[in-house]
């Protein structure tokens, strides 16, 4: 398993995000580093995880708990096939395009070594929004991503470090519950029944997931 290519994003004017913000920094582009990543801060002020890396929806994108953002190349790979064109490492708008590592497939509070020092802990997959559509250009992308159910992984930072691309990778904890990327995704997006099974990898989850799978069992449970 392999950081096979690490991306940062720089603000850039487009027609297609939010008017209130204007820019977009989902533009990433491949670096060879090193870069360094550490813990932001919390959603609304902190940013990105990754030094030199901009996120310009602070009500969206960001803080703590979506510091770092990782697509495996498989995906981009089917997506490719799919779409007849080619997706270059970093299309998705992800810091950490990644190898031989079933992304959506990780458990929600699994953790990774990234290189020798970083570690990082799954938390969510990414629900798509109109700017990835418009970066994209193809038209209904939210809806086919979002039934694809392959997300990619919202990961926040454990313990700092140095990385490159090309370094590797290790699952070095794999929790003892269900609830993969994936299904995380389905539960906050198209299968809201999913979402009473999401308390099983309990404080590792958003706060978003968590109080809406909460909420979703006490209307259930009254």
């Amino acid at each position: 398993m392999q950081l096979l290519s690490l991306n940062l994003g720089r603000a850039r004017a487009v027609p297609y995000t939010d008017r209130a913000v204007g820019v977009t920094g989902i533009d990433k582009r491949p670096v060879t580093g090193p870069v360094q990543v550490s813990a932001p801060g919390p959603k609304g002020v902190g940013a990105s995880g990754l030094a030199g890396d901009t996120v310009c929806d602070l009500r969206h994108h960001g803080g703590d708990d979506q510091a770092v953002y990782a697509t495996a190349r498989e995906d981009l790979d089917d997506w490719e096939r799919e779409l007849d064109r080619p997706l270059a490492n970093g299309a998705f708008g992800e810091n950490l395009t990644t190898l031989g590592l079933d992304v959506s497939g990780a458990r929600i509070g699994e953790r990774w070594r990234v290189g020798a020092e970083l570690v990082l802990e799954v938390t969510s997959g990414r629900i798509p929004c109109r700017t990835f559509q418009g970066h994209l250009g193809e038209p209904g992308w939210v809806k086919r991503f979002t039934h694809r159910a392959a997300p990619g992984a919202y990961l926040r930072v454990i313990e700092s470090g140095e990385i490159r691309a090309g370094d590797p990778i290790e699952v070095v904890h794999r929790p003892g519950h269900e609830v993969t990327v994936a299904v995380e995704f389905r539960a906050m997006t198209t299968e809201r029944e999913l979402l009473p099974g999401l308390l099983a990898a309990g404080a590792a989850l958003r706060p978003e997931a968590l109080a809406a799978a909460e909420k979703y069992v006490a209307r259930r449970d009254g």
